[in-house]
């Protein structure tokens, strides 16, 4: 299976915790996900993993926030993108 590579994105925020989005096209999808996509996105650090988003064969769409990992439903990049901040931004909040 041929993956294109659509984001890849790293940076350190003023606080020195890690953001990283990755994002590939499939060619088909990923079971048991129906969309096109692969995607890991991760907030945290080095020891402390605080927002990720991911999918996996077997495992599908979801999320990890708070120490809890959850089933995630996906609709479009650009709402999993948003999701995604919306839970850095509370993460900050704590």
């Amino acid at each position: 299976m041929n993956a294109t590579l659509r984001i890849r994105a790293k940076e350190v925020d003023d606080e020195g915790s890690l953001i990283a989005v990755v994002v590939w096209d499939l060619p088909e999808p990923l079971p048991p996900c129906t969309h096109l996509y692969k995607y890991r996105l991760f907030y945290g650090t080095a020891t402390e993993e605080r927002v990720r988003y991911d999918n996996e064969r077997g495992k599908g769409d979801h999320r990890h926030f708070r120490g809890n990992e959850e089933s995630y439903s996906f609709s479009t990049i650009e709402q999993l993108l948003a999701d995604f901040r919306q839970d850095i931004q509370a993460w900050r909040r704590l």
